[in-house]
Formats: C-alpha cells, sequence, structure tokens
C-alpha cells in the first residue's frame, strides 16, 4: 500500500463501506459517502472563493461535523486547515489572521476588515456545485495550529509533515482500522486534532463531544462501544469524582486505549484508573505540537517505572543538559532537549516566532527531568513559566500584555498557582491604581482574551512586580504565594 492523500483515503473510505457513520455529533450523525460528497462540494465553494493549492485556511468553528467538512475540503484543495477557537476575542483573532494571512476565513460573522475573504458558521454551499471527486492533491503541509507565545504574541506551529499517509506501514498510537474514537476535547487544540483526525482516516466512527461532561463520556463510551480516546488529567480527575454509583454504571469494556497527555497526571489519580480498568488499557504520551519527539508509557509500564512518561518513540533522541549546555549522564536532572530523527526543522516551522535550541538542532519543550539506564524520561518540573491549566498551554506574558493595555495598570505578573482539578489554575497579580477593582480588570480582559486563558485569581499590590532590567520575577512571586498558601477560587 502506498502513500495516498487524505482526499484519496476519505474517497475510498466511502467506497468500502458507504454507509458506515464517519462522524457523529450529538443528533446528528454523517456517512462515508454524505462525508466525501458534501466535502467535494464544500471544496469547491472555497475553489470559487480563490482558496488554492498551498494557501492556508484558517477554521473557526466549535467541535462538530461542519469543522471535519472544513477541513476536509481545505485537503482536497491541496491547501492546510489553521484550527483556532471559535470563542477568540477579536483581538487574537485579528492578530492570527494578521500573522497566518489565510486564503479563507471559515466560521466567524464579525467583519474583520482584514481584506481576507470570510464564511459564517452553519454554511451551506451552492447546490448546483457538483459533489464529483475533484482532481488528486496533496497538502504540502498537513495542519497548522496555533499557540500563544513567551512574548506575548501568537504563533502558528506548521507541520513539516505533507497531506499523505500510509497506514499499511504504521497505524499511529496504537489505533486500529474500524472503530469507534471518542474525542471530548477542543479540535482547535493539536491533540484532539490531530489524533482524531489519524482515527477518521482509519475508518474510525467519530464520536465528538460539544464540550466535556464526566457523565456524558461515559454514556458515549457505552453506546458506541469507544475503542480509543484520549483526555487531559482534569477530566479523568472530574470522571473520578463522580459518584461511585453514576461511574460504575456504565459499560467501558469496549474501551481498549485511554490515552492521557498535555498536563502532568497525579500519580495518585493515575493509580486510580489502572486499578479500575487496568494497566494495559491506561496509556500516556508526552511531546509537544512541534513533533521533535514524543513518548509512549502503558500503565503496567508505569507501576514498574512510577512517574515516568516513558521511552521515545520513532527514533527520536534525548538528553539533559546543565546551565552551562553539557550533557549530564543518567539519572542526573537537567533540561531535557529532544531532536527528531530527520533533524532541525523537520518536522515543524514556525509562523512569527524562531526556533531556538542548542547546537545541532536539539530542542526544548522547557521540561526538567532525567532519563534513567533503561531510557525512561522522568520529568521532574518546568523550566519556562508557561501555565498548563486544564491541559491547556497558557503563557504569561500574553496574558499580561493583554493587562497592561488597561490605563490604571502601572505593571503586571501572571503565574500559574497549584490547581486540584485544573493542575494549574492562572493567578494575576496586578500593580494599578486604586480605582481599578476585579470586576472592572475582568470585563476588559474578555475584550482580550479567550476564556480559558483569563485570570482565575486576582491579586492587587502597590508595589512595582519589575526590577530595574524590566524583568519579571514569576518563579520567585509563586513561591511567595505559595508559601502564603493564597486560597485558590
Amino acid at each position: 500500500m502506498a502513500l495516498k492523500s487524505i482526499s484519496a483515503i476519505i474517497g475510498d473510505l466511502a467506497k468500502v463501506q458507504p454507509d458506515w457513520p464517519a462522524i457523529s455529533h450529538e443528533a446528528m450523525s454523517i456517512t462515508r459517502l454524505e462525508l466525501h460528497r458534501s466535502t467535494n462540494r464544500l471544496a469547491r465553494a472555497y475553489e470559487a472563493l480563490g482558496v488554492q493549492e498551498g494557501d492556508l485556511v484558517t477554521i473557526a468553528l466549535p467541535n462538530s461535523i461542519e469543522f471535519y467538512q472544513a477541513c476536509i475540503a481545505t485537503w482536497k484543495l491541496g491547501a492546510t486547515p489553521q484550527p483556532i477557537s471559535a470563542k477568540l476575542p477579536s483581538v487574537e483573532q485579528i492578530a492570527i489572521v494578521n500573522l497566518a494571512k489565510p486564503a479563507l476565513l471559515v466560521g466567524t460573522g464579525t467583519d474583520l476588515t482584514l481584506g481576507v475573504k470570510t464564511l459564517p458558521a452553519n454554511f451551506i454551499p451552492d447546490p448546483t456545485l457538483t459533489d464529483a471527486d475533484l482532481t488528486d492533491k496533496v497538502s504540502r503541509f498537513w495542519k497548522a495550529p496555533t499557540s500563544g507565545g513567551s512574548t506575548g504574541r501568537p504563533k502558528i506551529i506548521v507541520s513539516e509533515l505533507p497531506g499523505h499517509f500510509d497506514f499499511s506501514q504504521d497505524k499511529p498510537l496504537q489505533q486500529e482500522f474500524d472503530r469507534a474514537q471518542l474525542v471530548p476535547g477542543p479540535l482547535y487544540h493539536n491533540g484532539p486534532f490531530s489524533f482524531s483526525m489519524n482515527g477518521l482516516f482509519l475508518g474510525n466512527h467519530i464520536v465528538v463531544m460539544t464540550r466535556f461532561d464526566a457523565e456524558q463520556t461515559l454514556a458515549l463510551i457505552e453506546a458506541h462501544q469507544i475503542d480509543w480516546m484520549m483526555m487531559v488529567p482534569t477530566m479523568m480527575s472530574r470522571i473520578w469524582k463522580l459518584p461511585d454509583q453514576i461511574r460504575l454504571k456504565y459499560d467501558l469494556s469496549s474501551l481498549r486505549v485511554m490515552l492521557h497527555l498535555a498536563a502532568p497526571c497525579p500519580p495518585w489519580l493515575k493509580e486510580k484508573w489502572i486499578e479500575w480498568l487496568g494497566g494495559h488499557r491506561v496509556h500516556e504520551l508526552f511531546g509537544g505540537t512541534e513533533g521533535t519527539g514524543a513518548t509512549w508509557i502503558t500503565g503496567d509500564e508505569w507501576l514498574a517505572h512510577r512517574g515516568s512518561v516513558g521511552k521515545l518513540l520513532g527514533g527520536a533522541q534525548v538528553k539533559v543538559v546543565d546551565d552551562q549546555g553539557e550533557t549530564l549522564p543518567d539519572g542526573e536532572i537537567g533540561e531535557i532537549y529532544l531532536l527528531p530523527p530527520g533533524g532541525q526543522g523537520s518536522t515543524y516551522h514556525y509562523i512569527g516566532a524562531e526556533s531556538s535550541g542548542l547546537d545541532g538542532g536539539w530542542e526544548s519543550l522547557g521540561d526538567m527531568g532525567y532519563v534513567d539506564s533503561e531510557g525512561y524520561i522522568f520529568l521532574s518540573d518546568r523550566k519556562t513559566d508557561m501555565i498548563l491549566a486544564g491541559g491547556a498551554n497558557i503563557y504569561p506574558a500574553e496574558i499580561e500584555a493583554a493587562i497592561d493595555t488597561h490605563p490604571l495598570v502601572r505593571s503586571s505578573a501572571v503565574i500559574g498557582l497549584p490547581d486540584e482539578d485544573l493542575g494549574q489554575s492562572v493567578h494575576a497579580i496586578v500593580d494599578a491604581a486604586e480605582a481599578l477593582t476585579d470586576d472592572d480588570l475582568l470585563q476588559h480582559l474578555t475584550e482580550h482574551l479567550a476564556r480559558y486563558k483569563i485570570p482565575r485569581t486576582i491579586e492587587m499590590v502597590k508595589t512595582p512586580l519589575r526590577d530595574d532590567a524590566g524583568k519579571t520575577r514569576r518563579s520567585a512571586l509563586l513561591k511567595e504565594r505559595i508559601a502564603r498558601a493564597i486560597p485558590i477560587a
């Protein structure tokens, strides 16, 4: 079996089992044949609006069948989908659009006046457009997710992998053909996007949730005989905290793989899930959107190597270095650097940022830890200031930049406080005039930031938050707050 374009994969699935469900969302479902034909027509509508091979298409749609249709139509034109949150404030959306310069923005009803053609959500193509097969094209870059940046500005992470696959050679992340996959996370995040698309290409019935709900997740596993799903530790915690009479009443016997990632999982929680499902069904992945390297570990392995995130997959390399950039021996804690098999630049490139790392192409995800003599990687802390809240990456500089635009604010610092549910919660320390209230600041931030980035707690202070060089000492501020045990809302 040779490499096939995404367009050819979708078309072949429609030929083999045209009436099988491809995607379900709430009470709606679409078959493989309907998905193929509807995306042929949608691709022609995009083409009429100017989308060409090599273009970016920004997709600002909520979790839905329509989201998948927009991506597939984009691929069928040889273009690249660039997913963003449908709830982004206009300030953030404009910044990303200015950066991406897409040929089309799908899912917005806002007149951004940016010279970019737009389509609203629930767009229906002209029914006179044919749904016949298009000329086969392969996207040069198969995805381009967006991330916040350490500088406060967004960046786009463009995958260097083209839009074609050969699943006869490699089925990703223990997914199988013709099963069912549950998607409880937001599709604009790289994990749910990538893994559910891989599942779709393998002929899986994709069951996508509008948003995560603990009991509904269990009900959908039972109803659709879910084989594979991905969660973040916050979701695992909320399911585990359901009353036993609710959590245990659903049949989860079909669930072969429960993969968790994106944030550290508390050991007690992981142990409970292993006890519940069995170690052979609980899996963990560690890696970054950049694709420079990823690890995998089963629950059974984890019990034998407690605290590890596993061994590297696919020929990537790892080394641990000290503050001087010198490589450390096994067992010593330092900053973890990864190198993909193809070397620097082989897995991604940025729009809006520059890659950085050590000589030779080694790059860091900002994690501290060590590698043992067997090659198992253990994480100990984060070197960067990035906050991991409910599996989402949140950059303090981005929030500080939004806070500082308020005319009554002199300076600000944002840190991630420990949170039992989310892992970390966003806490803002603000040096401002007395007239500024928490409510005033929160209202201001709703116009500049996505909801999940808005601080859950605000602390007003009267002392400068930056040193003479203009630097914010976030690590020191965090230690002080933890020592004072500031309550978390």
